[in-house]
């Protein structure tokens, strides 16, 4: 008899605690600690660049800091869908992060492609204040109705400029020239504006098309021509155009990020924006490095007449670019305005 009391106490009390622990909030959720989640993430970089080499440590720090829950896998070099296909993953809500350049989101945000538009920037600062504005932030929210999910706008990896094995000063020296560009439109238009043919490669036919002589050069970093040798097939040309900032969002499905707890959202968040500032202020310090790096494989670097590249790109904002209007263009410039007031005070 006094076995079943105890019993019965026993019960009674460990009712009690479970609703006292209810009502005060304190109930476990073992939700989180059952979840997990494998995200492939996709970008075109080579191993050997700086952006391929902070997407690495930020997965891992996700994984470590997950323990496990979220397990973030990269594809770089354009191992699986890559630039459009790699967008249109997380539009349709595969477990998937993007790496892209966002006029490639530019394709259902139109304002994202001026974003990243020709001859905008003078500098990485401009871009990254620019980003933080309730304008661009504005442009953000829109492509969560379209079911993308932007992680981080800043990885930058440094100002595309021309890169051929002759020197480039004005738009009329670029006629005639093939020119590798990505399958984006608005580099496309671009390389046509300015006096080239454009010609879309993937990343991974680039080098033999230039040896080859489907194309007679291509456009990128400093960085890129560094980590990937691009000098080695004989274009040891620079004009410094500085006609694009080359930068990468990080996007993932708004349905794929609403599955994730809240506790690891905040870790993954935290991860891109972080490893994306550091990986600026390393660029930074080591551009000039880089130069001189390149200029001991025999590569030279010249100026441009940018006034004249200017004139032929600003008609891009006008209709050229499907959904992208003069008043992007003003907006930003605007924006960019009082940025540059700012930073001279």
């Amino acid at each position: 008899m006094l076995s079943l009391l105890k019993l019965l106490k026993i019960i009674l009390l460990s009712a009690l605690l479970t609703a006292l622990c209810f009502t005060l909030g304190c109930s476990k959720d073992n939700t989180d600690e059952e979840f997990t989640i494998t995200l492939r993430l996709s970008h075109v970089f080579n191993v050997n660049e700086e952006l391929a080499q902070s997407i690495e440590l930020v997965a891992q720090r996700i994984n470590e800091k997950t323990n496990g829950s979220v397990r973030v896998l990269t594809y770089p070099g354009a191992q699986i869908a890559a630039y459009k296909d790699g967008v249109e993953m997380v539009v349709r809500g595969a477990h998937f992060i993007s790496v892209e350049d966002p006029s490639y989101v530019g394709d259902y945000v139109p304002e994202f492609t001026a974003l990243v538009g020709p001859m905008l920037y003078n500098n990485f600062d401009e871009y990254m204040e620019l980003i933080k504005t309730p304008l661009v932030q504005g442009w953000v929210n829109k492509l969560e109705d379209k079911g993308i999910k932007v992680l981080s706008l800043q990885y930058i990896f440094g100002f595309r400029n021309l890169i051929t094995d002759r020197v480039i000063t004005t738009p009329e020296d670029l006629d005639g020239l093939k020119l590798r560009s990505p399958g984006s439109n608005l580099f496309i238009q671009t390389i046509n504006a300015m006096g080239a043919n454009a010609t879309p490669l993937p990343w991974g036919e680039t080098f033999s098309a230039l040896q080859q002589g489907v194309v007679d050069g291509l456009e990128g970093s400093e960085f890129t021509n560094l980590g990937t040798k691009v000098y080695e097939t004989g274009k040891k040309n620079v004009a410094f155009t500085n006609h694009f900032l080359g930068t990468c969002g990080v996007y993932i499905s708004t349905e794929v990020w609403a599955k994730i707890p809240e506790k690891y959202q905040l870790i993954i968040a935290h991860e891109f924006e972080y490893e994306a500032e550091k990986m600026i202020n390393k660029l930074k310090r080591k551009h000039a490095q880089v130069i001189k790096d390149l200029q001991a494989q025999g590569v030279q670097f010249n100026d441009i007449d940018r006034e004249a590249f200017e004139a032929r790109t600003i008609s891009l904002y006008d209709g050229k670019l499907p959904g992208v209007t003069v008043e992007m263009y003003d907006q930003i410039q605007a924006e960019l305005v009082k940025i540059r007031a700012k930073a001279a005070q």
